[in-house]
């Protein structure tokens, strides 16, 4: 039978002595959501808020909150934190929450995590309670932690969980603005109505990248991330993600999505031909084999309605077993991506995995 760790053969309350255990590299990420109403959305996207600033401030709140957990929880020990990221997302109903905390002690990050994700929500809570002072906080739970002798652990459980930052785009084809993400769902919900979409096995685990400074800075909105997660959560995905980075950054944040070894990695932005557009080339330096004919493919159903989308240079293929496809960081390049791909992700995933039995044509 398993024991608390926190309390002892008597049943009293201890401190755990980690002085035994060696210093690894930890990480633990954790989720949450404030269900708020639609008006707050509106108003928190387009930073228009009595209270201004809300995502930065939460995100402070957060990092700081992140620090403190050692004052806050009575038998947390003091970490030497060596990175915090909290980051947002949008549904129709809901803020998401993700914060990444990181540390190299004898001990993990869970409950720094935890309590970023916490003081987060707590704080967009205060600061959007004069329009929904019924906004509640929800589900603030682990969902994944690695390092240590348990190696990574991932939460159990399957269907998509829509996490993530609200995340900007690098200059590519296609519209955005506040109804991209309508546009963009209506658009596939049409494509839907005409073609059956691929069933895929549930608990197969996908990660949503996305490529931008701006987004990364906190000066921009993003309307693909969002998208793309809640389409495939809808597939049967369990969903890391949006996971956002600066365009510079993009190597690192490759390497974050491809840390559990998913099955599907899907990246926006970061395609064109600018001097910081970067992704292609860091997606290939990860690929030990490609897929052109998806890259291709994707293409070319963009430029048939877009020429511009010819100037994307995003790229495809396998990391290990990890599929990863690069699509431009707009609603239409993203409409474009999940066109080819919804009918290819069944049979393709199935191959990677050694049980497909068909040849490419």
């Amino acid at each position: 039978m398993s024991e608390l760790s926190h309390v002892d053969g008597e049943g009293r309350a201890r401190m755990v002595d980690v002085s035994a255990k060696s210093d690894t590299t930890r990480i633990a990420v954790a989720g949450g959501e404030l269900l708020t109403t639609a008006e707050v959305i509106a108003l928190v996207r387009a930073d228009d808020m009595p209270k201004a600033d809300v995502l930065s401030t939460a995100r402070i709140a957060g990092i700081a909150g992140a620090k403190k957990t050692s004052e806050l929880i009575p038998l947390c020990h003091q970490l030497a934190l060596s990175s915090v990221k909290v980051e947002f997302g949008f549904t129709e109903s809901t803020i998401t929450i993700e914060a990444t905390a990181k540390t190299k002690g004898p001990t993990g990050v869970e409950m720094e995590a935890l309590t970023a994700v916490a003081v987060a929500g707590l704080t967009l809570h205060d600061m959007v309670k004069a329009v929904d002072p019924a906004a509640t906080l929800n589900g603030v739970r682990l969902l994944t932690k690695e390092g240590g002798k348990h190696g990574h652990w991932v939460r159990p459980e399957s269907g998509g969980h829509t996490d993530g930052h609200h995340a900007g785009a690098a200059t590519e084809y296609a519209p955005s603005g506040p109804d991209a993400v309508s546009e963009v769902n209506e658009s596939v919900a049409s494509d839907a109505n005409n073609a059956a979409p691929a069933p895929i096995s549930e608990g197969r685990s996908a990660v949503v990248l996305v490529a931008s400074t701006g987004a990364a800075a906190g000066t921009r909105v993003d309307t693909t991330g969002p998208v793309l997660t809640e389409w495939l959560a809808g597939l049967g995905f369990s969903v890391r993600g949006p996971l956002v980075y600066a365009d510079a950054d993009i190597t690192v944040g490759l390497a974050d999505a491809l840390r559990f070894e998913p099955a599907l990695v899907i990246s926006t932005g970061g395609t064109g031909a600018s001097p910081t557009d970067a992704t292609p080339e860091a997606t290939l330096a990860v690929l030990t084999r490609e897929l052109p004919g998806v890259a291709e493919a994707i293409r070319q159903r963009g430029t048939a309605k877009f020429p511009l989308a010819a100037l994307s240079r995003g790229v495809a293929g396998l990391a290990g077993r990890s599929v990863v496809v690069n699509l431009p960081g707009s609603p239409g390049g993203v409409k474009d991506g999940m066109a080819v791909l919804e009918p290819l992700l069944e049979h393709l995933l199935a191959q990677v995995a050694g049980g497909g039995s068909h040849d490419n044509h």
